[in-house]
């Protein structure tokens, strides 16, 4: 994905979403990055499966999850709006 086509946030927007944005950027970029040397197939699926494992380091250290199917649903529902989202996105 080029990064100058990454979503900026609108006007308007709080700085905390401006922050979650450019934070969303900078792993985008690490993509980026790792592209020209790597099939972006195999970026996705690295990117996937480091969010699930750090999500569980999260649910499991961080906030102390005590219902872990409930915490996988709520992740799925996240990430399913997420991908629509972006995938109805005519500058992605």
């Amino acid at each position: 994905m080029d990064e100058t086509r990454t979503r900026k946030p609108a006007t308007g927007e709080s700085s905390e979403t401006e922050k979650f944005v450019r934070l969303a950027d900078r792993f985008i970029r690490v993509a980026n990055t790792a592209n020209s040397k790597i099939p972006a197939t195999d970026i996705h699926m690295a990117f996937l499966y480091g969010a699930a494992r750090y999500n569980a380091f999260v649910a499991k250290n961080v906030i102390d999850v005590a219902d872990h199917e409930s915490f996988v649903n709520d992740m799925i529902a996240a990430y399913s709006e997420m991908l629509r989202n972006h995938l109805a996105d005519p500058n992605v």
